[in-house]
């Protein structure tokens, strides 16, 4: 696998791995506490430094499963001649 297609696999699995762990440990503003204009949905604390260091921690043992699958040759990306 060239550098630049091990990048481009590397951050396609970033984002798909960070819409996935967005979601996690979010709790809604109790309606009590919401400020003008606040929308009621909003999450209480967002914790982006824990999800993007989950992302990437969970996206580098992801490309290694595909690297050593595509290294190995279980999976073959090119035609057979």
């Amino acid at each position: 696998m060239s550098i630049s297609g091990s990048i481009v696999t590397y951050l396609i699995l970033w984002w798909m791995v960070l819409f996935m762990v967005l979601p996690w440990g979010i709790t809604r503003v109790d309606p009590d506490q919401l400020l003008p204009g606040e929308d009621p949905a909003s999450p209480a604390k967002g914790n982006m430094v824990k999800k993007l260091a989950a992302t990437t921690v969970i996206s580098f043992v992801l490309y290694g499963l595909v690297y050593f699958i595509i290294t190995s040759g279980i999976v073959s990306l090119r035609p057979e001649v």
